[in-house]
């Protein structure tokens, strides 16, 4: 039998039609769209990852952990896993919509030769090559991109330029695809969204303006560079932090330990030192060939 869905529909809910939950043998929350099977994985620390399978009869409930493989993604709750399938379903349902032609051209690429192509739109076409891959635009299609994110040249790789082609010709994207690509025009260069969208990003909602911030707080502070559990001080993780979170070696790097319980609470950008409450460490180290610096002992 099915579990029974806790969304309320709304204009900008996805079309829930094809998709199906419920419990597997094993007690897994599952979901089928069609051939593709979606599990609820149990992580650590109370964590959940995305993992899937496909079976084309076999009912849900009779599905077990080892019908599912790999790592989707981490996902915070059941609330959270039914929001993907149903935003994967969605972004099914307008792929097959869409006039996206596969193709082989004979092209290099900044990445090497094409090895396959794919035909968004006239003069958007991806290229995959055996390391990486990208899109390729036209002239009067780069020419069309915002001036805040275009680039000279018309190629846009995979990992994150993507975002700006997606950005930049909605048309062509599922809804799904266009909030990725939002996302990470945010995360990667919130200067330029902020000039495209006239508005200022708020805090936790551009991940690059947020680390700025974070840097410029704290630019005269200890922030740790690395971490390690100690071997020598039970409870305690001895760090190595130096001004501003320096990585370069150009600056003074100092040891202190702090407790495991706090440093696990630590912010996503860095754990801050507090002078008062933290005190340098110069005893023995458990970082693989640690020297303390000339001068110090």
């Amino acid at each position: 039998m099915s579990v029974s869905l806790d969304v309320t529909v709304s204009a900008s809910t996805p079309d829930l039609s094809g998709v199906e939950f419920a419990r597997s043998a094993d007690g897994l929350t599952v979901a089928r769209i069609k051939d593709l099977v979606m599990a609820m994985m149990p992580g650590p620390d109370g964590l959940f990852y995305l993992a899937s399978g496909f079976t084309r009869s076999r009912p849900l409930e009779v599905l077990t952990r080892a019908d599912f493989l790999g790592h989707d993604g981490w996902i915070a709750d059941e609330a959270a896993f039914r929001l993907r399938v149903l935003e994967t379903a969605d972004h099914s349902r307008e792929l097959a919509e869409m006039k996206r032609v596969q193709t082989r051209m004979s092209t290099s690429t900044p990445w090497g030769a094409s090895q396959m192509a794919i035909h968004y739109g006239e003069g958007v076409v991806a290229h995959m090559t055996a390391g990486h891959g990208g899109f390729h635009l036209s002239p009067d299609r780069n020419a069309s991109v915002h001036p805040a994110l275009r680039k000279e040249s018309p190629w846009y790789e995979e990992d994150v330029e993507w975002a700006v082609v997606a950005t930049s010709f909605p048309s062509l994207f599922t809804r799904y695809e266009r909030s990725n690509a939002d996302k990470t025009v945010r995360n990667t260069w919130p200067a330029a969204w902020e000039e495209i969208h006239g508005q200022s990003l708020a805090e936790v909602e551009s991940r690059a303006k947020d680390r700025a911030a974070f840097d410029a707080i704290h630019v005269a502070d200890l922030v740790v560079t690395s971490a390690i559990r100690s071997d020598h001080h039970v409870g305690m993780t001895e760090v190595v932090a130096a001004i501003g979170g320096d990585r370069t070696g150009d600056r003074e790097e100092l040891r202190f330990l702090v407790p495991c319980d706090e440093y696990a609470l630590r912010g996503q950008f860095g754990f801050v030192i507090d002078p008062a409450r933290h005190q340098i460490y110069e005893g023995p180290s458990s970082f693989l060939g640690w020297h303390e610096p000339e001068g110090r002992t």
